[in-house]
C-alpha cells in the first residue's frame, strides 16, 4: 500500500518475496533484530539491499515501512507534521514515528540522500535508549517491542557532500553487499523472469562487462534488477538486441557515442 510518493507499506510473512542467499547476511540481520541493534547495508545501486530488507521482514513477521529518500526529505516528512483536515489541525504521524509506535522495521534506502537533519532524529533510536523524542507534541517514544531501523546507502555513488558522518556509521552494524557471483546471478534471474537459465547466463556475462566500465565510460554498471528486465522482455517474446538495448543500455547513458560502444560490446558477447 503506498502511503505518499515516496513512501511504501508491506506487511506479510507467509509470501516473502523471492532472496537467494549468498552468504550469512540473513543470519547477522536476525541477530541484529533479536539484539535490537540497527542495520546499515552498504553496496552498489540494484544489487538487492531493497529486496533483501523487504524478505527479512516478512520472514520476521514485522510490518515495513520503506522510505525512498531524497534531497527535499526532511525529518518532518519521517516524524509527522500538523494537518489541517475537515477544519481542524490534527497531529499524523510520519512513516519513521509509526513504525516506531508499532514495533515495525522502518528502512531509509539511500538515507545520505536525505537532509542532514534526517541523522540528527535518528540518534536517539539507534542506542540503547531507543527514543524518539517528537518536539512538536512533546511525546518521547519509546519503541514498540520489533521495532528495528535499517538504512542502506552506495558508497561508491557518494561524493564528499554527501556522506554519513563516522558518528552515525558508528551507531549501526553493517552489511556490505554486492552483485552476485555469476552462476548465483543467472539463477535470480532466471527466477524472477521465467527466461532460459542458459540464455540469463549470457546476459549476466553482459551485465559483468558492463560493470567493468564504470569510472571509465559509465557512471554506474547495470544493475541486477535492469538484468531482469531485460530477460523479462525476452521472455514476453521480445527479440534479444532490442530487450538489451531497451533494458541495459539505454538506462546507463544518453551519450550517443557511449551507447554505439555500448552495442559494441553486446555484439562481442552475443555474436
Amino acid at each position: 500500500m503506498v502511503m505518499d510518493g515516496s513512501v511504501h507499506l508491506e506487511k506479510g510473512a507467509a509470501d516473502a518475496p523471492f532472496y537467494l542467499t549468498q552468504g550469512d547476511e540473513c543470519d547477522v540481520f536476525t541477530a541484529a533484530y533479536t539484539n535490537k541493534l540497527p542495520v546499515l547495508l552498504k553496496g552498489p545501486t540494484g544489487c538487492g539491499k531493497t529486496r533483501f530488507v523487504a524478505h527479512m521482514a516478512a520472514q520476521l513477521g514485522r510490518p515495513l515501512y520503506t522510505v525512498a529518500c531524497h534531497d527535499d526529505l526532511a525529518a518532518a516528512d519521517l516524524i509527522g507534521r500538523y494537518l489541517l483536515k475537515g477544519g481542524e489541525t490534527v497531529w499524523v504521524d510520519g512513516p519513521l514515528t509509526r513504525a516506531v509506535r508499532e514495533g515495525a522495521i522502518c528502512y531509509l534506502d539511500e538515507v545520505v540522500e536525505a537532509r542532514k537533519d534526517v541523522t540528527v532524529v535518528l540518534h536517539p533510536l539507534t542506542d540503547d535508549r531507543r527514543m524518539l523524542p517528537i518536539d512538536r507534541t512533546g511525546e518521547e517514544l519509546e519503541a514498540a517491542p520489533g521495532f528495528m531501523l535499517v538504512a542502506s546507502y552506495n558508497p561508491g555513488y557518494q561524493n564528499i557532500l554527501k556522506t554519513l558522518k563516522p558518528s552515525t556509521r558508528q551507531r549501526f552494524i553493517s552489511m556490505e553487499f554486492d552483485f552476485p557471483a555469476a552462476a548465483v546471478e543467472a539463477q535470480i534471474v532466471a527466477q524472477e523472469s521465467g527466461l532460459d537459465p542458459d540464455r540469463c547466463a549470457a546476459l549476466v556475462r553482459l551485465a559483468g562487462k558492463l560493470r567493468g566500465l564504470k569510472g571509465q565510460d559509465l557512471e554506474e554498471g547495470v544493475s541486477t534488477r535492469l538484468v531482469v528486465y531485460a530477460a523479462t522482455l525476452i521472455a514476453q517474446g521480445m527479440s534479444t538486441d532490442r530487450a538489451i538495448l531497451a533494458a541495459m543500455v539505454e538506462p546507463l547513458t544518453d551519450d550517443e557515442d557511449i551507447k554505439r560502444g555500448l552495442l559494441d560490446l553486446v555484439t562481442a558477447v552475443f555474436g
